[in-house]
């Protein structure tokens, strides 16, 4: 209850934050730290942006199968873009990789996929940084849509992702 509370009261204050300046370096890096629910974007080796995450809805550890809820961790790349996701606007990570397919098929399992960097479900935007008291994606990472937009305009295809546990 107390994280619950703690996390709405930083989503408030975050709400009323006036903007930054817009980023005018490209995005060569994206870092995802899912225990403390942080995406950095760096550029030339410097972290230039810092973003307040949800993940899915079951996010210790690493990514098994289809329907577990959880966010991989690894190295993969952004492979695809969306500007008409379900989801604002939406980065898709290259999961799986050779290795979740390994560790998959040895499993007997369906490793999953379509694992996004996104905004808030269409005609939900209004929640805004709220969406961040709780994690709630079925495994991708939720930024504001605001802050989708902001990621949209430097992150490209092929641009590395480090998901960290």
């Amino acid at each position: 209850m107390k994280r619950t509370v703690a996390a709405f009261a930083a989503a408030l204050v975050a709400v009323s934050c006036t903007s930054r300046e817009p980023l005018r370096d490209d995005v060569d890096r994206v870092l995802v730290q899912k225990e403390v629910r942080q995406l950095t974007l760096f550029s030339n080796g410097k972290a230039v942006r810092v973003y307040r995450i949800s993940l899915g809805g079951n996010p210790v550890g690493h990514k098994q199968r289809e329907g577990d809820e959880r966010t991989p961790e690894g190295l993969y790349t952004i492979s695809a873009r969306n500007p008409d996701s379900s989801f604002h606007r939406s980065l898709q990570i290259s999961y799986p990789n050779a290795r979740d397919r390994d560790r998959a098929q040895a499993a007997g399992v369906d490793p999953g996929g379509l694992i996004m960097i996104h905004g808030i479900r269409n005609g939900l935007g209004w929640v805004g940084a709220l969406h961040r008291a709780f994690d709630w994606t079925d495994g991708c990472i939720a930024v504001t849509n605001a802050e989708m937009d902001e990621i949209w305009e430097v992150v490209e295809i092929g641009t590395p992702v480090e998901i960290e546990p």
